[in-house]
């Protein structure tokens, strides 16, 4: 067992898997794990990785963090360590097979790969960082060659863990690498990943969303003046994503039928929502000033938006079209980094947000707040005045109503919280008597 232990505290040291001053630890909790499943050796490892961690919950000495050491060392063992050994054997490198290029090569396949799926530009960056990050933890950590070496389902696996142990990423952001790397895997490099539910996931509690009051939102809203307002009160009052109230064209605004169109959303889905009485007038006023913008541009000889997925190949004048621009048009002309045309895009998320978090500080609401809560605002206020949680979900465009039911939860916090016991004393007009000492 001694020279598995050390094969094992290599194993970490090598692919960076734990912190070095905690490798003796990590190898302690699997001595004691392998002492302990040895009189239970007729049960499956992950039962008996269980019942041991619920046995060290049971000693009172132990604190909670040295409880997750242990998981997560008993975890690696198993799911990786355990596996890369009995997998040394295996047949030819990957990159024998399957033909892996060089860096930049890689990036455009990748590139072309998300753009005949039409993901969006900001998708495309992301994806593009994580495949870099992947590169450099592969040279530095694993001491791979991309080109020659290519990589394995284990790298992935690992690297994963390493996002989780080493890195500490929020539980999100480790979704979004590993989505990343199954899309390198699966769409360009035509390699099955096979099952990754064994990597060390980073831990995400339950939350609830933060959601603004009435009487903080209107206070948002003084703080706001021109462009900005009309777009927080947009936000607000449809229950817009940022990016969906970015990406908005003129001709998703249903002004007779008084709803909002929204093409493309989420799991490019489209869906309708409610298109406000109180910014009606306004957004007709503000559609005069862009309209006017968008002529003079056309006057200089450009006028030119982008177009979804391949439109502007079927029709080629489109883009120049009044009723294809965007709602909430950027100041300035710039280059689009996909046609190398220079175009107006839309409004910048960052401007939106950096509006919001200074009208935020401005008005002094204490709360962690982003132009999302207003999302979140939304929908909580829709259910306090009596909407249907199932008329909500269509509006919010949630695939499942759990989804919806989180804000049943704020609504309950916000309205019908119970009263303190101290309220309950105060009311009673029962005397505190000071402490005079």
């Amino acid at each position: 067992m001694y020279q598995s232990l050390q094969d094992f505290k290599n194993f970490l040291i090598e692919r960076k898997l734990a912190p070095e001053n905690q490798i003796t630890f990590y190898a302690n909790w699997v001595s004691k794990f392998i002492r302990f499943s040895n009189a239970i050796s007729d049960k499956p490892n992950h039962l008996k990785m269980q019942i041991f961690i619920d046995d060290l919950k049971k000693n009172p000495k132990l604190n909670d963090w040295q409880i997750t050491q242990a998981k997560t060392a008993i975890h690696v063992y198993i799911n990786q360590f355990r596996k890369d050994k009995s997998a040394q054997t295996s047949e030819s490198p990957l990159s024998d097979q399957k033909g892996f290029t060089d860096v930049k090569s890689t990036l455009g396949k990748i590139r072309e790969a998300i753009r005949i799926k039409h993901y969006s530009y900001s998708t495309e960056r992301t994806y593009l960082e994580w495949f870099q990050r992947f590169h450099d933890y592969l040279a530095n950590v694993r001491k791979k060659d991309w080109a020659s070496e290519g990589a394995e389902p284990e790298d992935v696996r690992d690297y994963l863990s390493h996002l989780a142990i080493n890195q500490r990423v929020a539980a999100s952001t480790q979704n979004q690498a590993f989505n990343a790397l199954l899309f390198l895997f699966r769409e360009v490099l035509h390699v099955d990943l096979g099952d990754l539910r064994q990597t060390v996931r980073a831990k995400r509690g339950p939350k609830l969303p933060v959601v603004l009051t009435v009487e903080e939102v209107a206070a948002l809203l003084s703080q706001l003046r021109g462009r900005d307002l009309l777009v927080v009160k947009t936000l607000y009052g449809t229950g817009m994503r940022l990016m969906e109230a970015a990406r908005l064209r003129v001709q998703d605004i249903d002004f007779g039928a008084h709803c909002i169109i929204i093409r493309g959303g989420k799991g490019d889905k489209d869906r309708s929502t409610l298109l406000p009485e109180a910014i009606k007038n306004d957004l007709l006023e503000h559609l005069v000033k862009v309209k006017e913008i968008h002529e003079q541009d056309l006057v200089k000889g450009f006028g030119e938006v982008n177009l979804p997925e391949s439109l502007d190949k079927k029709y080629p004048n489109a883009g120049k079209e009044w009723r294809w621009q965007y709602v909430f048009p950027a100041n300035n002309l710039s280059v689009d980094p996909r046609a190398n045309k220079i175009r107006r895009h839309h409004i910048s998320s960052n401007v939106i947000q950096k509006a919001v978090a200074d009208a935020l500080k401005r008005a002094g609401i204490p709360k962690h707040a982003t132009v999302h809560t207003l999302r979140h605002s939304f929908a909580t206020h829709l259910l306090m005045n009596g909407v249907n949680i199932r008329e909500v979900q269509e509006l919010l465009g949630h695939k499942n109503v759990e989804t919806t039911m989180i804000y049943t939860h704020v609504m309950r916090d916000m309205a019908h919280a119970p009263q303190s016991p101290l309220d309950a004393l105060l009311n009673s007009g029962k005397a505190i008597s000071p402490n005079t000492e």
